[in-house]
């Protein structure tokens, strides 16, 4: 089993457009990736530019699949446009 944690701070301004980035992963996740035991996005009640996600997957190969999949990559050019290194 592996787990990642990733913290995300969206540019001020861009945290809907971030949200809806995650969301079409986690749609994509539940649709298409049996082998991801949980994908969850969070964000700050405090700070709505600060997203965390919380990814499980059985093995390297399943997260492998997750990375390497469109979904992702269309969240890295959302993410690219809209958010900041951290």
């Amino acid at each position: 089993m592996l787990t990642i944690t990733a913290v995300i701070r969206a540019k001020k301004g861009h945290d809907a457009t971030m949200r809806q980035a995650l969301l079409d992963v986690v749609a994509h996740v539940r649709a298409n990736e049996p082998s991801t035991v949980g994908y969850h996005v969070s964000q700050d009640a405090a700070d709505v530019c600060v997203f965390a996600t919380y990814e499980r997957y059985v093995d390297q190969a399943a997260m492998d699949r997750h990375n390497n999949s469109p979904a992702v990559a269309r969240f890295f050019e959302v993410a690219k446009r809209s958010s900041m290194a951290m």
